[in-house]
């Protein structure tokens, strides 16, 4: 019985990575639909700025769940 506690513990681990990174990517989801809107007669310089913005939202977004995966790996 004792035996089957590492691989328990493993599987355990899995089932919780892959919920973790389902959960981030509905998260994201979500957000994603409720900035979709529409400017019209935008300049250059807003259109640059807001991929400027979405680049770095993805890159902190991309970091905090990695973090959570981190913080999830070290609890066990």
């Amino acid at each position: 019985m004792d035996d089957d506690l590492p691989e328990t513990v493993k599987k355990c681990l899995d089932i919780l990575d892959e919920n973790v990174e389902i959960l981030a990517n509905l998260e994201e989801s979500l957000d994603d639909e409720q900035e979709d809107e529409l400017t019209p007669y935008m300049q250059l310089h807003e259109l640059y700025d807001m991929a400027e913005d979405v680049s770095e939202k993805s890159k902190i977004r991309h970091a905090e769940s990695n973090f959570m995966k981190r913080q999830a790996e070290d609890s066990f």
